[in-house]
């Protein structure tokens, strides 16, 4: 008996270690690596448009895309989006339907629009079993209006919580995810709780690290992006429980480091993705890359 209870044990503390290390496995193997695809259906008109997205995705190691499906207000999903979905998709590819405002945070008809366009996928979705999109991406900016600016300024925050979970209620199972500011994260730890509990993921957007020094070599850029991301994590999760809450990705832009993106982006998988709260980063935008209009 007592040599059979020692194989037990030692059974059940292998395979603990064994669990470990396939979640901790699969965590690196799962990091969100997204693109956001402004003026989607004009991207994916011109010519060859979808098959050069999905070649810069498999260069650069992206595999989601949230590509915005509103022209001027009104929804456009047509064969171009049904074409794109299904090029992607056969290369291991994401789609997310980008939707975006600064006013969805208020009740009333702004948050009925949003929640109609929720909707407009959802029906997609439906009609299109075989090339269906995979989430929705909301980029919702209410801290864009005058009354909104300034330090400390979280006056709109409770109605951007309620537009994301009436968001996520309305779209069907589907995954819902946002973008937010680092302003966000300097609230309390009421405010952070009510944000990481209101969508699966977030994404935060770390623009202008530094505007001041723009001739630094890129190994101190690589320091600043990796100390920073840091940083706005622990800030992010401080206080607050482990279990129920989002996993915050990171998002550069193009503007900010040029040719040296690639290098900045592998920088916060590097610093971060022992955390689990860490999603993985992304790219803004795919339109810097291409032609002015």
């Amino acid at each position: 008996m007592r040599a059979r209870n020692h194989s037990s044990a030692k059974g059940k503390r292998f395979g603990a270690l064994a669990a470990l290390f396939w979640g901790l496995s699969c965590q690196a193997a799962e990091l969100n690596h997204g693109l956001w695809v402004w003026h989607g259906t004009t991207v994916l008109a011109a010519a060859d448009g979808a098959v050069k997205l999905r070649d810069y995705c498999r260069a650069r190691g992206i595999n989601e895309v949230y590509v915005a499906v509103s022209d001027h207000g009104k929804m456009v999903l047509d064969r171009r989006v049904v074409d794109a979905i299904h090029l992607l998709h056969a290369s291991d590819i994401r789609i997310e339907a980008l939707l975006s405002s600064e006013s969805a945070d208020e009740a009333g008809r702004h948050s009925d629009k949003l929640i109609a366009q929720v909707q407009t996928v959802v029906a997609f979705n439906r009609q299109h079993p075989g090339t269906r999109f995979d989430g929705v991406h909301l980029d919702l900016e209410p801290q864009q209006r005058p009354e909104n600016k300034g330090p400390g300024n979280l006056v709109f925050l409770t109605g951007l919580v309620q537009a994301y979970r009436a968001a996520r209620a309305a779209a069907d199972g589907l995954s819902v995810d946002a973008d937010i500011q680092t302003k966000l994260l300097k609230g309390s730890s009421a405010q952070r709780r009510e944000l990481f509990q209101s969508l699966p993921r977030l994404t935060l957007m770390l623009y202008e690290l530094d505007t001041a020094d723009a001739h630094r070599d890129n190994a101190a850029k690589a320091r600043q992006v990796k100390n920073a991301s840091q940083k706005f994590m622990v800030m992010a999760f401080a206080d607050l429980p482990d279990a129920g809450m989002a996993q915050l990705s990171v998002a550069l832009r193009t503007p900010d480091y040029g040719a040296e993106l690639p290098a900045m982006l592998t920088a916060l998988d590097e610093a971060n993705k022992s955390s689990a709260h860490y999603g993985g980063w992304a790219q803004h935008a795919y339109n810097d890359l291409l032609p002015a209009p």
